[in-house]
This record gives C-alpha cells, structure tokens and sequence, in this order.
C-alpha cells in the first residue's frame, strides 16, 4: 500500500509493475493500461483506501472494486455498471438478455459504440442492433473489479472504444475458496388497470483452488429462472395530422364490439388507445451458465491462461389482452372485415382487416397482435492467454479467443395465446445456428524500470488486432409454429473481420509531464453478403476499407494531488453485418439495410482535472465528440424517409431503414466524486453528474432533423451512491439515478415523454 503524500505520476508507475496482477488475464500492453491505483487515508472501514486507474491514461476512467460493487444489488453482471458516471444500462428487468450500454455521446440505439472484455476476451456481440454484450459469461462472485475508459483515446482498443470500453477482471484465487448464493426478487405492477407480480430467482456456486505448483482453477455455476413484466403493448394512435384515429368504410362482415380499450396520449402528443399487453411482452426466461477458468506459472515471469463458457436460455414469450366481450370472454383478435381504410387523408385499396369496435372507433386486430413466441439457444466461449510478466523491460502476450452460437432457435406463432398454445398455429421459425465472432490479439511492451523513469524516457506498447464476425440469419414458415423445421421463406448473411496494427508511446517529457501518442491502422473487409427476401436474392461483392486513428494526450502532473490532462482522438467504427445485411420481412414492416454504408468517424477531445483530497477525488471533465457517417436506425411510417423504399408501398404499417448521418456533434461536462469518512466514521459516497448537448449538424438525407437532438442521450444523468460501515458484520447502502430528458423520435416529435414509448 501507498500512503496518500506519494506523487501521484510515481505512484502510477509503481503500480505498472507491482499492480498488473490485478489485470491478470488481458494483454500485457492492456495490463499496463488498466493497471489500478491504490490510495489510502483515513481508514475507510471494509472498502480500504480510494482505487482508480492510473491517471496518466489517456481520457478519463471510471472503476469499481469488488468491495465497492457489494454496495449494490449486483443481481446480474451488468448491474455492476448501473451507477457509472454518465453511462446507461437498458436492463429493463432481471433476466435481460438485451441489457445495452449508451454513454456521452451514444444512446442504446447504437450498442456498437460500446467494448466490453472480459479478462482481455471480447464479450462484445456486435450482430445486430439488440445484441448486447454477452454479460452472461461473467460471474458475478468472481468479479475483482470493473474498469471503464471514455472515448477513442487508447490505440489499445478497437474502433468500437468511440464511445465506452469496458473492461471487466476476475479474480484468481490464492488458495482454496468455496462460495454459494441464493437471490430473489418480487416487484409489483400496476399499467393500464393491469395488476401483476412479477418473480425473479437465481442460485450460483463458485469453487477456486491455486496450487503450490503454480496452478489455479476456478469453476461457476449459476442457475436463473425470472419473468419480466410487460414490455410493450398493442396499440393505435391517431392521425398526425388531425388527431382522429384511422377510419374504415366497412364492406362485409362486422367488427367485433369490445369493451375494455384504455385510451391515453403517446409520446407524440397524439390520442392512443391500448389493446393489451402484445406482441410476446411477457418474457419468462431461464438461464443456466457454466464458467471454468484454470492457469498455471510456467516460470516466475511466463505464465498461461484459459477460460470456457456456456450459457443456455429457454424463454416463453406471453401476453394479455384487455378486452372482452358482451359476454365478459377475452377478446384477441378482431372479425375479418374486407375494408379500405383512410389515415392522414390517404385511402387504401379494399382488402381484408380485423377489425373491432368500440365507442364509435374501429381498431385493427389481427392474429398476429397477441401471437405468442418461445426460444431456445445455447452459447459458448472458449478463450487461451499466454504472456511474460518482467517487472520492466520486454514483454509479450497472445489472446486468442472464439465465442459461438451453438444452437439459437426462436419460434413465433401466428395465432394468439389460447389459439397458439391450445389447438396451435403455423408460424415462423428463425435460426442463428453458427453465428459467432472470434478474436486474435498480439501484443508487446517494452517499460522502463521504476527508478530508470528519468526526463526523456519512453514506454512502448505496440500489437497485432484480428476480429470476425459471421452472422447467419435464417426464417422459415412453419405449419404448426412449435416443432419442425418448415419452408425457408428469407435469410439474411454475412461475414466482418478487422485487421488493425498499433502502437503507443508514453514519453515522460519531465518528471511531472507525460505525453501519449499513438496511432491505429483498420482495415476492414465485409464478404460473403446475401439476402433472400419476397422470392428476391440478392448477393453482395466484397467490400474493403481502411481507418486511420491517431491518438494523443498529455497529463500534467500540477501538483501532488492536482492532474490536469488534455487528450485528442479518433476512432473509427465499421458497420456491423447486421447493419449491412439485414432484409427482414413481416407482415407489417420491412427492414432496408445498407451494404455500401460508410463506417462511423469520431473526432473527439476531452480536457479534465483530477483532485485527490486524503479520503476524497474528484474528476472534472470537459468533452466533445464530432461524429462524422453516424449510422442511424429508423423505423418509421414516412416512405420518403427510408429512401430504398417505393412510396407506392402503402400495405406496411412501418419502415426500418439504416443510413448514414453526415454530422453529429456532442459536447458535455461530467463531474465524478468519490470520498470516504464523509462527516461521520464509516460513511463512503460516490456521486457523478454529466450535462450533455448532442445534436444533428448535418443531414443531407433527411434535412428536417438538421439541428435536432441525437438520440437517447439524456441531457443530463446523475447518480449517487452512499454506504455506511456500522462495524466489521453490517454494511448498508442505498443508491439513486437519473436521467434527463431525452428523445427516441429523429425529429424530436415525442414531446410528451413520460408514457409508455416515452424516453425519460
């Protein structure tokens, strides 16, 4: 341990060679990087002393240890960023597998923003847009500490680090250790007169044992059985441009008369009504994972590591409507009316709706409205390090590692619940079998040793960077939507890979001056695209690009206790597969994606100040992001919006198209305070506050967003955490976030955001 009176540039570079073992299973350039800092003051109780990244990184950090994670509920992984300053985690109930990250200048739309590793393997699953991060490969017991780098500032990490890389560590054991828990969770609901309770259940084992003879192993079990509550329901609203809900000139049969319809306003400000809970809201999920880890020393500075993982997921997707009938009997569909049907002024052609009534209106109601869905897949991770671990001078290591999709089989239904799951229904059958990515990394250092840091010295990192990814998407129509294999009907493939060199060199200018430079070279190469969509393929050529990175920043030391650092960098974000590929096709809407879609550039700078008090640091950071291409998704009713699209094309309730932005601009301040023995004895806070301005500056595809907000960035978050140490058995904590306004309409239409749809 360091006392606080230490200089803090030394006490980082002491912590380069005497800390890296913290960071145990990362590349030896990454193991520097994310090396932690300990201070210590006064005592702080069962958390010990403040602990941060070294402060002479390039752009700001946030971490939290495994003592500071106890003061929260740490129910899944992802829980442990929950109180991060200025991040969000779209977990919306226990058990998501669609748990995104959005940080300063990024919204969970656009989840390729965002790295996560876990011990130098890349849990990242950048196939499509709600892939999150495989969070399920990580062991909440296990978890040693949580380390997060803002912005595009390391040549260390990939394109993707444009926004926040997250960089997860596992403990080792030292010797035997045995563990076990058992968590549960019971919420109450209460939306649209629908009352429930919703039940969440998990039991996890861990073992780990490390050997005189330099060999470790671990092994995690973790059991999870929860249901969410509703996540979306179904609903009409009302014409924009007179606020009447769509009209219908019935031509045969009667409309269902219904009781029951909830009427509100949606986001837009426009007169809605609300059917029910649709479209698979209620996910029953039960999960099981098996983590094994295992190492072993070779020599006092060679040592080897290796990981596999599984995780499987059976889910039942569900739902409740709210009408009935005259008689009282649910109602899940509506008659089959032939009708033509007029919204914003346009009439369409006569053809078949289901349509019911109530107080005058007639709403659309198909089938498909309450369809039911189940699915079954099974993942697994496979992952092998080996490097040198000398306190100075040369270093190396290899990572290599492989996660795939073993087998991912989601079945839709075509019918409602009672019809589905009693005398069943034809349906679709979709497949992601093989789907995965792999990751190759080599990297080298050369440190200088700690008494050897004289003026003019330098610490290189340099390495080697292949990633791939192949998606493999598949949709077939089924004649009884629970069992068989049924009739292709579209698919949408495609392969990725990025190839990168880089170096980094960390120059101590003068004692209290050092200055990181760096650079990445990317190139990117997508192949082996096709779709097959509406008795269409098509097959798309090759594609290659190059990204070109530079990185800076400069940390100067003022005073013992006072960082001032300026850093500077680009980073370059190719397209996912998805984003290129993906030609999905429903009843109702049509996605067009992109193959020509240009990648994502960043530009960004930030300043900060870091001060540390004896049991206190606070972080000030000033920053901006200027996004060049940003890739937006977009689903909407417009038919000029998505331009591949025939306006012509009326029968589709929606549009999904993805494209290039030319220009956003984010700029921000953040302020992140960690104290202890605050006031009273025992008492640890940890606080953080951001104000964010991101806009669209240019548009040439759709100028009507020019000058709007970019989306699901809040204007401003806030957290704060408190724990308080009333002796060596008891701790308690509480915690509170918020998050400002924000909007998910391109055109910043959702003026009224505190509704379901809303962003708030």
């Amino acid at each position: 341990m360091f006392s606080s009176n230490v200089r803090l540039h030394a006490l980082a570079l002491a912590c380069a060679a005497s800390c890296a073992s913290l960071a145990h299973a990362q590349g030896v350039a990454t193991d520097t990087e994310l090396a932690p800092v300990v201070v210590t003051g006064k005592s702080g109780g069962a958390r010990g002393g403040l602990q941060n990244l070294a402060p002479g990184l390039p752009g700001s950090t946030a971490s939290k240890t495994a003592e500071q994670l106890r003061d929260q509920n740490l129910f899944n992984p992802e829980d442990a960023l929950q109180y991060a300053p200025n991040t969000t985690v779209r977990k919306r109930y226990i058990g998501d597998r669609n748990a995104l990250i959005a940080g300063r200048s990024f919204g969970t739309l656009q989840p390729s923003r965002a790295l996560v590793y876990l011990d130098g393997y890349l849990i990242s699953n950048f196939l499509g847009r709600f892939d999150a991060p495989r969070w399920n490969m990580i062991s909440p017991e296990a978890i040693e500490r949580v380390d997060m780098l803002y912005g595009p500032y390391s040549a260390l990490f990939p394109g993707n680090s444009i926004g926040t890389t997250v960089a997860v560590s596992q403990r080792v054991p030292k010797g035997f250790e045995a563990s076990g828990r058992v968590i549960a969770a019971r919420q109450s609901f209460d939306q649209y007169g629908h009352q429930d309770h919703y039940a969440a259940q998990q039991m996890s084992w861990h073992l780990g044992q490390k050997l005189d003879t330099g060999l470790w192993f671990t092994g995690d079990v973790n059991h999870q059985d929860s249901t969410s509550q509703p996540m979306q329901y179904g609903a009409v609203s009302a014409d924009t441009s007179t606020n009447a809900f769509p009209s219908y000139a019935s031509q045969s049969a009667t409309p269902t008369p219904v009781t029951g319809v909830v009427y509100d306003t949606d986001a837009k400000g426009l007169r809605r009504a609300i059917f029910g809970a649709n479209a698979g809201a209620i996910d029953h999920t039960v999960q099981d994972t098996v983590n094994l880890r295992a190492g072993y020393r070779f020599t006092p500075t060679v040592e080897a590591s290796a990981m596999a993982s599984w995780w499987g997921n059976t889910t039942k997707m569900s739902n409740v409507t709210f009408l009935r009938d005259s008689a009282g009997n649910p109602v899940w569909q509506g008659a089959r009316v032939q009708a033509q049907k007029t919204v914003n002024g346009v009439t369409t052609s006569s053809r078949p709706y289901y349509l019911v009534s109530h107080e005058g209106h007639l709403f659309e109601l198909p089938p498909t409205s309450f369809a039911p869905s189940t699915r079954d897949e099974s993942h697994q991770q496979l992952g092998a390090t080996l490097k040198s671990r000398n306190a100075s001078g040369w270093n190396g290591s290899v990572v290599v590692s492989d996660y795939r999709i073993l087998n991912d089989e989601s079945r839709q239904a075509s019918s409602p619940d009672p019809v589905a799951f009693g005398s069943g229904s034809s349906g679709t059958l979709t497949r992601r079998d093989g789907t995965g990515w792999n990751t190759f990394e080599v990297q080298g250092t050369w440190t200088p040793s700690p008494g050897d840091w004289t003026n003019g010295r330098h610490a290189l990192a340099f390495g080697l960077h292949r990633n791939a990814y192949k998606l493999d998407n598949t949709v077939a129509a089924t004649t009884n939507w629970r069992q068989g294999e049924g009739t292709l009907s579209q698919y949408y493939r495609g392969k990725t890979e990025v190839v990168a060199l880089y170096a980094q060199d960390a120059w101590r200018l003068q004692d209290d001056l050092k200055l990181t430079l760096g650079w990445r070279e990317e190139q990117f190469r997508a192949f082996d695209g096709s779709q097959f969509a509406l008795n269409q393929t098509e097959i798309y050529p090759q594609r290659t690009l190059r990204g070109h990175s530079p990185k800076a920043a400069l940390a100067w030391s003022v005073r013992d206790d006072l960082i001032l650092k300026l850093s500077a960098g680009r980073g370059v974000r190719f397209p996912n597969v998805e984003e290129l590929y993906n030609g999905t096709v429903t009843s109702t809407t049509r996605t067009f994606s992109d193959p020509d879609l240009k990648p994502e550039t960043s530009d960004a700078v930030e300043l900060s100040a870091e001060k540390s008090w004896e049991a206190q640091r606070l972080r000030v950071s000033l920053f901006h992001d200027d996004v060049k291409d940003a890739i937006l998704r977009q689903s909407t009713t417009d038919a000029t919006v998505c331009k591949t699209v025939s306006t012509s094309t009326t029968t589709l309730n929606s549009y999904t198209c993805v494209q290039n932005v030319d220009r956003v601009k984010t700029t921000g301040v953040e302020f992140a305070w960690q104290a202890q023995e605050l006031l009273i004895s025992g008492v640890s806070l940890d606080a953080s506050l951001a104000f964010t301005n991101s806009r669209i500056k240019a548009n040439a595809q759709d100028p009507t967003s020019v000058g709007k907000w970019w989306l699901r960035v809040p204007r401003e978050r806030a957290t704060v955490q408190a724990g308080y140490q009333l002796n060596a058995d008891w701790r308690f904590s509480a915690g509170y976030r918020h998050e400002g306004r924000a909007y998910n309409d391109v055109y910043n239409a959702d003026i009224n955001p505190n509704v379901y749809g809303g962003v708030s």
